[in-house]
């Protein structure tokens, strides 16, 4: 995948800085990685990559913050709106962290907030992660994160991403591999390296050069929240009626890989 990736156009942070999706539509797809390096291969003559400190495929660590009956995760699983997530985002090499929230309204529109965090909150020190602080807890008020005193990290996960812009620069590709989950409170883990969660965030119902190769490789939009995918693998208590097909079909796609 680094030899494809490497023969793209590299796009730049400050350029990308430039790009603002204000009609912003996503779509999700889950697929396999011969199948995403079949996709970067049509795709490479229409679409920039983005390099950041000499690299293109850049590590993320994440953890998931939730309260203990798990009431962010069962809103999801139950389809209700609105919803929200709670998440320190680490990136890697940069040694950058942000407590991040997302929230999805009643329209089904998602909007994040997030605030550059250090100490504890940005490392893996759990027992020590504190959003009664000054700053983190005016943050988190005013992100109406009500159950802010009850979270407690409940989902560690670990991918490299690529992120791809078309040469319109209306749409946004990213691409996550090597997706592997630990969860925090049952000491469960599960490794998903193979696939590949493909998400298009596109101005409007704009023209996506995309969407035409992903049709013609037979590869559908399919929800694919991290989040809930890896509690769902990861907590046999945990409530999954709405997630299985999702599930099956993950079982299904590692199985083809691996029989291949």
């Amino acid at each position: 995948m680094k030899e494809v990736i490497g023969t793209y156009r590299p796009i730049t942070l400050e350029e990308m800085s430039g790009i603002r999706l204000m009609n912003r539509i996503d779509t999700k797809f889950v697929t396999t990685v011969p199948m995403l390096i079949k996709l970067l291969e049509m795709a490479r003559d229409q679409y920039r990559v983005q390099e950041t400190g000499g690299l293109r495929l850049i590590p993320y660590h994440t953890v998931y913050f939730d309260t203990e009956p798990l009431d962010m995760y069962t809103t999801h699983q139950n389809g209700a709106l609105p919803r929200k997530k709670v998440r320190v985002r680490s990136y890697v090499k940069s040694d950058l962290h942000f407590l991040e929230v997302k929230k999805k309204n009643n329209h089904r529109r998602t909007k994040k907030n997030r605030m550059k965090v250090t100490g504890a909150l940005a490392g893996r020190d759990f027992a020590s992660m504190n959003f009664k602080a000054d700053d983190v807890a005016q943050f988190m008020q005013e992100r109406y994160v009500d159950e802010a005193g009850a979270l407690r990290p409940t989902l560690e996960n670990t991918f490299d991403r690529i992120t791809l812009v078309n040469n319109d620069r209306t749409e946004r590709l990213t691409i996550d591999t090597s997706l592997k989950f630990h969860n925090v409170v049952t000491g469960n883990d599960r490794d998903l390296t193979g696939l590949a969660i493909i998400e298009l965030k596109r101005d409007g119902l704009c023209y996506s050069p995309i969407l035409e190769m992903l049709l013609k490789l037979r590869i559908k939009p399919q929800g694919f929240s991290k989040c809930c995918m890896g509690i769902a693998f990861t907590d046999p208590q945990a409530k999954r009626n709405r997630f299985k097909p999702r599930m099956r079909l993950v079982e299904r796609l590692l199985k083809n890989l691996n029989n291949a």
